[in-house]
């Protein structure tokens, strides 16, 4: 391919309001534009590489034994009204009228729909287990859409469910699409690990999330060096910590006066004491039940991690008038100390963290108002401690109890062992061996194909552009042939360069263009082929041409004679 023929609108700047790397690299190097908030056009570059990540996880799916299907986006109320997700799911689901004012919404998942095509369609345990999948886009109204194509509106994806009759058969599908989800990632050339994670608005009791590593990932995995156990820190599992405590260092609670302290951060100022002396007070409605949350104040309140305890569906922050009728305390300075002689029926969990606070600080149930020397073992009746907080720094393995290490990543798929919530939803059952009806054990596997060209760019760049990895790269060779049109010795080499490049196999975007060597050199580099050729007058005459690694710093020469075997050399 010709760049002259192609159509790659390069930029020297990124638009202001692209608000991460890959955003702007993108957009710079002409593999997309946006159209909307959240709404992106896709060019021919960026959809090569979109279509060589799709074909690597297509020939994964056909190679673990699941058979491709293609799905509506836009899915009847009806079956979302079955599931309850049609009111649950929240804003993001986009809801429309057709001219019938009947309602329907435009896909942001298929669970729905897969779970109705399977109970029309397997009626006998002979028929399981199998696994259907497809490739779509899907919509979900971010209320603040960012990162490009990261958190876009509208994104593709590969979405993947398996149906069983038994538990084992499940576990089976699960570990398939594990390994096969290995293979997928490895093939595209990544750093990656596989983390524990929260099922999220998915649902189900087990899940793991598989992360490009990246130092600008929005995603931080908490990581074991001695067990190998990882989990993102909505999950990590925290070992609870020892203490000892001597209540003869406990002192009298006092009333301090804390004008204008709002934050924890302005209290501890205020007071002179460190954020950890801090015991936070958040009050939630569980399925519409008030419960009351401690965290240290240096710590974050894990909200997956207490919907889990708690076996709810809803987990919500309480409104105003709820925390001042649980707290019987203007909203911001409630404080967990006789809390339980106030209001003898509400539930209090506080993090395993809360129980080792010595002479703490929290709120004084009145407008700028703290109490300090509070001791939770003294002054605060709990009905649980246990581990509720976001892992960090300083937290250990809940498994071996080494200290966790941080790394960031991008989630770019997602496992879920879902059980038999939708198919119970839905009622979608077969007939088992005893000849007696049971819902169908599910399981769900996503990828999100668009995600994954963003992510490829955050963990591989570099100052100058992008670094593809070979397997996804929009092109193997960048062919940069400088004076084309004007000698024709440069045009004989480099038309003999690009057909044994593509003989071999190999995919070639030539730069034949009338531009300035820099300006060529600059646009190879945005657009990040992991392979750059270079044949000029000044080469043609010595009888050579230069080749660089995109990866790597320095060019070197090679005879035009060696074209053979450099390209026998390129194509391994």
């Amino acid at each position: 391919m010709k760049l002259s023929n192609y159509y790659v609108p390069t930029l020297k700047e990124a638009p202001k309001d692209a608000d991460n790397l890959s955003a702007k690299l993108m957009i710079r190097a002409g593999l997309i534009r946006k159209m909307g908030s959240g709404l992106y056009e896709w060019l021919p570059l960026g959809l090569k590489v979109l279509k060589k990540v799709e074909n690597i996880v297509r020939e994964e799916m056909d190679r673990a034994g699941a058979c491709e299907v293609w799905l509506p986006v836009v899915q009847p109320k009806e079956l979302w009204a079955e599931t309850g997700r049609w009111e649950h799911f929240g804003n993001q689901l986009l809801k429309i009228e057709d001219r019938k004012k009947a309602e329907f919404c435009v896909a942001p998942t298929a669970e729905e729909v897969i779970t109705d095509l399977a109970r029309k369609d397997i009626s006998s345990y002979k028929q399981l287990p199998v696994c259907l999948y497809q490739f779509g886009t899907k919509f979900r109204d971010e209320i603040r859409p960012r990162f490009g194509v990261m958190r876009a509106r509208e994104f593709y994806m590969k979405d993947a469910y398996s149906f069983a009759a038994t538990d084992e058969q499940a576990n089976e599908w699960y570990q398939k699409m594990y390994d096969a989800y290995q293979r997928i990632f490895k093939r595209c050339g990544f750093k990656f690990k596989a983390v524990e994670a929260d099922t999220g608005a998915i649902g189900g009791n087990f899940s793991h999330e598989f992360m490009v590593l990246a130092e600008n990932g929005e995603d931080v995995i908490a990581d074991c060096p001695s067990c190998d156990y990882a989990a993102n820190t909505e999950k990590a599992e925290i070992k609870a910590p020892a203490f000892s405590i001597n209540e003869a260092d406990f002192k009298e609670m006092e009333k301090k006066s804390t004008p204008k302290a709002y934050s924890v951060e302005d209290v501890a100022k205020m007071l002179n004491v460190a954020t950890d002396k801090l015991i936070k007070l958040l009050v939630f409605t569980a399925d519409g039940e008030p419960v009351v949350a401690l965290v240290r104040g240096d710590h974050e309140l894990n909200e997956p991690k207490l919907r889990a305890l708690l076996k709810c569906t809803e987990l919500e922050k309480a409104s105003e008038e709820v925390y001042t009728q649980v707290t019987g305390s203007p909203v911001g300075f409630a404080g967990p100390q006789g809390l339980k002689q106030r209001n003898p029926k509400v539930k209090i969990y506080a993090d395993n963290y809360v129980k080792g606070i010595i002479n703490g600080v929290a709120g004084g149930n009145e407008v700028d108002v703290h109490v300090i020397n509070v001791n939770p073992s003294r002054d605060i009746e709990v009905d649980a401690y246990c581990d509720l907080k976001i892992a960090s720094e300083g937290d250990c393995c809940a498994k071996c109890g080494a200290p966790f290490t941080f790394t960031r990543g991008i989630e770019v798929g997602h496992i879920f062992k879902l059980g038999t919530k939708y198919s119970e939803a839905m009622k979608a059952e077969f007939l088992t061996e005893k000849q007696t009806s049971a819902p169908f054990i599910m399981g769900c596997y996503g990828i999100g194909i668009s995600r994954v060209v963003a992510a490829a760019i955050e963990q591989s760049h570099d100052d100058n552009g992008i670094i593809w990895p070979d397997p996804i790269a929009p092109f193997n060779v960048a062919l940069v042939a400088i004076d084309y049109d004007s000698n024709p010795d440069v045009k004989k080499a480099a038309d003999e360069m690009m057909e044994k490049l593509e003989a071999a196999g190999l995919s070639v975007l030539m730069d034949e263009r009338d531009e300035r060597p820099g300006v060529k050199f600059k646009d190879a580099d945005l657009m990040g082929m992991p392979h750059r050729v270079v044949i000029s007058s000044r080469s043609v005459k010595d009888g050579q041409f230069e080749y660089k690694s995109r990866a790597e710093k320095d060019a070197v020469r090679k005879d035009l004679s060696t074209m053979d075997s450099f390209v026998a050399e390129l194509k391994k």
